[in-house]
């Protein structure tokens, strides 16, 4: 028989919000008191690793790989909204779900592999946050990564404010970031027909080498495992009465409606960075475009003509300051979920964060000493952990769909035949794309 956590999922956060009772009329009311879980999810939709591969995708292949986007996307809306499912209805999270099923060492090899997927996370943030404040202020990449052991602060002050403050701050964020992509891509004046070419999915992206490797860095950083366990978490802060079936039933609803906005809002800036790529570096670099490079380049009228502006430069960095310092929060708490379910380890949130960052910053100092904190070299290592992620998302994938599947566990709200081969067809294609491009 399944094991039952003692404590629930993120106690000091669970069930801390109140919501309109399902026989209150007002859907407004209701939809803006269920928004912000979805915020904090779609900040991992939207950190310096998605900003990469996208500026990536558009400068090699220009809008080819908004195909992948979109369809990444609706993969990632149809698994958050199993997370949501799971959380909601079981009122467990998607680690305590999967411990409560396994022995003690399969529990401890879930969480070291997903501890592996958690420091790629979190890697991403280090270096896009150092790389900011070295395009802000002109600080060494060594001493802004060694400064980002200082986000522990950061989130420390931001979980003061209540789960709910919180979402608000990241909703803000979301739209700073979107309304300065919005105007950049606006002024650049991108060709809107190929971009509708763009995306229309083509062969190629699975027999050619090269883009299947950033495809699959998308998908990595489009789809996290990071965001399947938060979701399953966050979608139990609302506080309302558990044991009516029609109150669960519309707490479902709204959820997956507070998912599915947020998760477009990130497609958008995803697909405004791939298009500002495409734009800007298509047929210009050869290669891949750096995160510096659209920086200079945004101030630089030879590279972007009328475009080019010193306010536009420095609000690039500013939005990657954000999503760097943001992704922080959502790192943590993650962290706390994956350690809390599947080895029972209870830890501050100050420790966690402290003891995931300086995990991270190992590889980071190595491989910066070996290179000589080349950023170029930084910047692939963005790169190379979405793939990380990208093989390990399958590990997280079958056991949502099975666990959602199970009608002991979810009752009426079970997934139906076609949502289960839906899942694991789109489970074993990633498994499988992820095999051809291991073995290619």
């Amino acid at each position: 028989m399944p094991t039952k956590p003692d404590r629930p999922s993120l106690e000091e956060i669970n069930a801390s919000v109140r919501v309109p009772s399902v026989y209150e009329p007002s859907f407004f009311q209701k939809f803006l008191a269920y928004s912000g879980p979805g915020a904090l999810v779609a900040v991992g939709y939207m950190d310096p690793g998605n900003w990469l591969t996208s500026l990536a995708g558009g400068s090699q292949y220009r809008y080819t790989l908004l195909a992948v986007l979109w369809i990444a996307i609706l993969i990632a809306m149809f698994m958050q909204a199993l997370a949501i499912k799971l959380g909601v209805v079981s009122r467990l999270d998607l680690a305590q779900a999967i411990a409560g099923r396994l022995p003690t060492s399969g529990r401890i090899l879930l969480w070291l592999l997903n501890e592996v997927a958690m420091m790629a996370t979190d890697l991403t943030g280090v270096l896009g946050t150092a790389i900011a404040l070295k395009l802000l202020f002109g600080l060494p990449l060594l001493w802004g990564i060694l400064l980002t052991i200082l986000d522990v602060l950061v989130v420390l002050l931001f979980l003061r404010f209540g789960i709910r403050r919180v979402e608000f701050i990241v909703l803000a964020a979301i739209v700073t970031v979107g309304v300065i992509f919005g105007l950049e891509v606006f002024r650049a004046h991108p060709a809107w027909h190929a971009i509708a070419t763009g995306l229309v999915p083509t062969p190629r992206l699975l027999t050619h080498h090269a883009e299947l490797v950033l495809s699959l860095g998308i998908v990595g950083a489009t789809i996290m495992p990071h965001n399947l366990y938060l979701h399953s978490s966050l979608a139990q802060s609302r506080r309302y009465d558990q044991h009516d079936p029609r109150q669960v039933t519309e707490a479902l609803r709204f959820a997956r409606w507070d998912s599915t906005v947020h998760l477009i809002a990130a497609l958008l800036i995803n697909a405004l960075l791939l298009i500002l790529g495409g734009t800007l570096f298509w047929q210009t670099t050869g290669h891949l475009s750096s995160l510096q490079g659209v920086f200079y380049s945004l101030k630089d009228p030879t590279v972007v003509g009328n475009l080019a502006s010193p306010v536009m430069s420095w609000l690039f960095a500013f939005a990657l300051l954000i999503t760097g310092l943001i992704s922080s929060i959502t790192s943590t708490l993650s962290g706390q979920i994956v350690m809390e379910g599947y080895l029972h380890i209870r830890l501050p949130l100050w420790q966690r964060r402290l003891l995931t960052r300086a995990v991270t910053l190992v590889p980071i100092l190595v491989v910066g000493a070996v290179v000589g904190f080349n950023d170029q070299a930084f910047e692939n290592m963005i790169i190379d952990a979405q793939i990380v992620l990208s093989v390990a998302l399958p590990f997280t994938l079958f056991p949502l769909i099975h666990l959602t599947s199970d009608q002991t566990l979810m009752g009426a709200h079970t997934n139906h035949r076609a949502t289960q081969f839906v899942g694991y067809a789109l489970a074993g294609i990633i498994t499988m794309l992820n095999l051809e491009l291991i073995f290619a």
